[in-house]
């Protein structure tokens, strides 16, 4: 069997969690949900990804498998493991999907299979659904062979314009699974035919520990424990340190706001993820970049950050920046929206649906434009707050985890027919 991920401890608070959601959520919602769940009861789902870690899908998945088992579904998240080289391939193919190009030779292609296919014989037939994420254990359903359960690929990326040789690759695999399912109808692999494609939006846990509510008291005591002064404007960029998030970019646009407001501060706050080994380079790059500015600040889960500090810095900030260059949803602009603060990001993949109406102005695609909309908010206290506020209302009605497994257990309920 594939390893499975422990989160069966998390279940007894999640129970009881369940019914405060009822707070936030429409009545409707909360109904629907039970319905749901009650009609899936002896249905065995089980998630497949690639880390437990360090990215967006395995901190949904943290949240969301749990509360599958809270409402009374069996449900179990279980990894694929590899060397390496392995990693080094399948982030090259989430590069690809996103736009960039990558020679994929024979080698890559022989590398790919192989750990498919010895993930798939190791994956046990206990499971009526089978939901698989991103591109690392894609191939695994050609390998299971048919078992009679439905299988689903969840696409957390923007792949509407991906490399032709890493997607023509990958088709093939793709189409034999019962239902896929992506972020929104733009990112939709061109030429892939499919049974069933579901169109659903990730969301955050408004109840975890990164999404709860703390004092402002507290969030200034431990900003000044790091080291960044409180009395001073902070940004905050809270992302992996991937390309495609641009965080030299970031650096780029602080260095422009800090010639109009010279004690701005920047702090870059990053999970390295099990499965992104590009990261380490990048984090290298950010690092050098840092070296030497009193006002900037280097973050990340390798010297104790976790799900605390970043709620600590997102409402312990004065403005979060997301610069993402191409962008899945991008989890962490509805997590500052939740927690009421202005969000100046890059015009890119599912950012602009998270925005409330009227701010979009704050989507950006420049380092230039990105400085000069810093620079309004840091200037507009109260343009900040509305812009919060605004922000937060619409995570809470379009953005929150019971509607996302609303929505995917709607899907589940479909193609078991």
């Amino acid at each position: 069997m594939l390893p499975q991920v422990s989160v069966s401890r998390r279940c007894g608070a999640m129970l009881a969690n369940v019914r405060n959601y009822r707070m936030l959520i429409s009545d409707e919602l909360s109904e629907e949900l039970s319905s749901l769940a009650h009609d899936l009861r002896q249905v065995r789902i089980c998630h497949l990804n690639s880390t437990a870690f360090g990215g967006g899908v395995a901190e949904l998945l943290s949240r969301y498998v749990p509360m599958l088992q809270a409402l009374g579904i069996q449900a179990d998240w279980r990894l694929i493991h590899s060397q390496p080289e392995f990693f080094t391939v399948t982030k090259a193919f989430h590069n690809a999907l996103q736009g960039g190009h990558y020679a994929l030779g024979q080698v890559e292609q022989q590398l790919y299979l192989d750990v498919n296919q010895r993930s798939a014989e190791a994956l046990g037939t206990d499971y009526d659904v089978y939901i698989v994420h991103d591109p690392q254990p894609a191939a695994l359903r050609h390998f299971t062979g048919p078992r009679g359960a439905k299988w689903i690929w969840r696409c957390h990326i923007d792949s509407s314009s991906p490399d032709e040789q890493v997607s023509g690759f990958l088709r093939p695999y793709l189409e034999e699974y019962d239902g896929v399912v992506f972020t929104m109808p733009e990112f939709l692999l061109p030429g892939l035919r499919v049974q069933h494609a579901a169109f659903i939006a990730p969301a955050i846990d408004p109840l975890a520990t990164k999404n709860m509510d703390l004092s402002q008291d507290l969030c200034r005591r431990a900003i000044s424990d790091s080291g960044v002064d409180p009395s001073k404007p902070l940004l905050v960029q809270v992302s992996r340190f991937d390309p495609w998030k641009d965080p030299l970019g970031v650096i780029q646009a602080y260095r422009l706001v800090k010639k109009e407001i010279p004690d701005v501060q920047l702090a870059l706050i990053g999970a390295m993820a099990g499965d992104d080994p590009q990261g380490w380079e990048l984090l290298d790059r950010v690092e050098e970049e840092a070296a030497g500015d009193a006002g900037m600040f280097v973050f990340t889960n390798l010297a104790g950050v976790g799900s605390m500090e970043v709620n600590v810095f997102q409402r312990g900030c004065d403005v979060v920046i997301q610069k993402s260059l191409r962008e899945g949803f991008g989890l962490v602009v509805s997590e500052a929206f939740w927690k009421e603060k202005p969000v100046v990001a890059g015009k890119a993949g599912g950012i602009p649906m998270q925005y409330p109406e009227g701010f979009e102005a704050n989507l950006v695609e420049t380092v230039e434009a990105c400085a000069e909309r810093v620079i309004d908010l840091l200037r507009q206290p109260g343009h900040r707050g509305a812009f919060g506020r605004a922000g937060r209302e619409h995570v809470r009605r379009h953005f929150l985890l019971p509607r996302l497994v609303r929505d995917e257990l709607r899907l589940i309920k479909h193609l078991l027919g």
